[in-house]
């Protein structure tokens, strides 16, 4: 059987824990950053894990990571 390719664009979006959830950036950290609080921007640094079904449909698109 052959292999499956990954999806190029959920690759460089997503990232796996050790547990096998995804994880992402998180938005609202690109411009206007002089009107958001500096905890806010803090907290949007840390990655943000999606919920299940967006979960597994992210392991059907990089089946190898």
């Amino acid at each position: 059987m052959p292999k499956i390719k990954s999806s190029r664009s959920a690759a460089k979006r997503f990232t796996f824990s050790k547990t096998g959830q995804a994880k992402h950036k998180r938005t609202n950290l690109r411009h206007l950053l002089s009107s958001k609080n500096r905890a806010r921007k803090r907290r949007l640094r840390r990655p943000g894990t999606l919920n299940a079904t967006d979960n597994a449909m992210v392991h059907r698109l990089l089946p190898y990571l």
